[in-house]
């Protein structure tokens, strides 16, 4: 233990040791959870973490997409965002998902992405990643809380180390005080109702820091 704690606080802490790989895994359709994604990944940068910022493949039908300007739009705008493989999963030390509710479930394209992910599980390779998820929603009751909730159920069969935000900021309060994850409200024209930055970069910070234990922990 005392060892540890040397490496974790002391002066002759191996900086290249703590450093964590942080990736930052989202789908959107329309911009909101990209938009919540590039602020955590501003978060765990700023807490000192090497960040990827992936994107979900889109497996809607093409004819779907083009009938919604938004959509289209945000797809073509974002095109150049990296697509999240399996290597990625396994590269990371913590991931932070962000995904829109769809019926208080995750989407299906993540979950499309999500269901590839059967050989790393069986090689135990996503055991002890840290996780933490953000979601969005057009009503205040749309479910956020049941879709990252859900979220979180597969984690634990990855054996993964679940790091919510809880009540550990001042900003979950201002943001609408959802403790398993920031979320946030969408109006009709695509604009967040409340103010979730501070939130989403302290959510950020606070699993890179989680994420920072465990590796220290493993490796000492």
């Amino acid at each position: 233990m005392a060892g540890f704690l040397k490496k974790l606080f002391g002066k002759e802490r191996d900086e290249e040791m703590a450093q964590v790989k942080v990736a930052v895994i989202y789908y959107s359709s329309t911009g909101t959870n990209y938009e919540m994604a590039k602020w955590a990944e501003e978060g765990a940068k700023q807490a000192g973490a090497e960040v990827k910022l992936l994107r979900v493949p889109e497996t809607a039908p093409e004819e779907a997409i083009e009938q919604n300007e938004a959509w289209k739009k945000h797809l073509e705008d974002t095109k150049g965002v990296t697509e999240v493989n399996l290597d990625d999963l396994e590269w990371a030390d913590a991931y932070i998902f962000s995904v829109p509710t769809r019926f208080g479930n995750v989407p299906a394209q993540f979950k499309n992405f999500v269901d590839t992910t059967g050989g790393l599980w069986f090689e135990g390779k996503l055991i002890n990643k840290v996780v933490s998820a953000m979601s969005s929603a057009m009503n205040s009751h749309g479910g956020q809380e049941a879709t990252i909730k859900n979220l979180y159920t597969t984690m634990m069969h990855w054996g993964a180390i679940i790091a919510p935000p809880g009540y550990s900021d001042q900003s979950v309060f201002t943001a609408g005080g959802n403790p398993y994850g920031t979320s946030v409200t969408v109006d009709q024209d695509g604009n967040m109702q409340e103010d979730v930055k501070d939130a989403v970069m302290h959510q950020a910070k606070r699993t890179a820091t989680v994420a920072q234990w465990v590796k220290a922990g493993q490796e000492g």
